[in-house]
């Protein structure tokens, strides 16, 4: 397998792995508060991987030390801000309009790697982005036009918004990642650093306005989240974009909607609609568009 199909089967199985902590957030909306449940997620990411990284973190803290404001801001960015803002913006706007606003994040990957890393966008390639775009509307709105034209935005849409943008800054600052790092002694002092700048957050939260309640269905839904959906996402994702670039690792992230129809299916035997398989195949068009002859 040559790096470029590693580097796209990285990104395909931590959209998937995104695509399933969706559908179980969805499920547990108002069980767990929005920073408890960040900030425990990162906890359990950080005793996941201790064992494997903490004796790495040690041997390299010089270099660590060397590099911790760019480490510093990259977890504050993708770490303590973007997934809390998800959790809050979940708190008050539909999953409808978290599925429409994500669609931004590949866009402002693309266009920031434009502005900042030099990355060509090909004719093709914006064909494709239009192409994927028109796509997960129609799944947005199952084909009816009446359907977008009704939908309204809320605050909780406007944090969604921003908290696309901060995963986008987050991606540019992993390419960026300097080479005398390792990849897990970076992924580790990154998910450390950002875990205890939520800590006052989240002692905050647990004071003055509502506690974690560690039942069964908590703990399950945190132990995937921690492992499955930081961890192991994290590191495939970040792999993904050493390996093909920012801008065809973000495209991928458009493949999310389309898991999480096919997840919601399996798991909830919701149905599958004629509007959503039509989708699907608009998506994996404008994606395959985008991958070809591209820089």
């Amino acid at each position: 397998m040559n790096n470029k199909t590693k580097g796209v089967v990285f990104a395909l199985l931590a959209t998937l792995l995104w695509s399933v902590n969706m559908v179980i957030a969805s499920s547990i909306k108002g069980h767990i508060p929005p920073i408890g449940l960040a900030f425990w997620r990162w906890c359990v990411a950080c005793l996941a991987f201790a064992p494997f990284a903490f004796k790495s973190t040690v041997a390299q803290f010089s270099i660590v030390k060397k590099n911790w404001l760019y480490l510093f801001c990259t977890a504050i960015l993708g770490i303590t801000i973007f997934n809390t803002l998800i959790y809050f913006a979940g708190k008050t706007t539909s999953a409808i309009n978290l599925s429409l606003i994500a669609i931004s994040i590949p866009l402002f990957i693309i266009f920031l790697s434009r502005i900042f890393l030099k990355e060509r966008i090909s004719t093709l390639k914006l064909v494709g982005i239009a192409t994927i775009i028109c796509g997960v509307l129609v799944l947005i709105s199952k084909g009816s036009w009446q359907a977008l034209r009704s939908i309204s935005f809320s605050f909780g849409d406007i944090l969604m918004l921003i908290a696309c943008f901060f995963f986008a800054s987050y991606t540019l600052l992993v390419r960026k990642k300097p080479t005398e790092i390792d990849s897990k002694v970076f992924l580790f002092s990154v998910f450390v650093m950002g875990t205890v700048a939520l800590f006052p957050f989240y002692l905050y939260e647990h004071w003055y306005i509502t506690t974690v309640q560690f039942d069964t269905k908590t703990i399950l839904v945190l132990l995937y989240v921690g492992i499955f959906a930081s961890l192991v996402s994290f590191y495939l994702w970040n792999e993904a974009i050493a390996l093909i670039g920012t801008a065809k690792t973000a495209l991928i992230y458009y493949l999310i909607p389309v898991f999480s129809g096919l997840i919601a299916y399996l798991i909830t035997d919701q149905p599958i609609l004629q509007s959503q398989l039509i989708s699907m195949l608009i998506i994996i068009t404008g994606l395959l568009l985008t991958n070809k002859n591209s820089n």
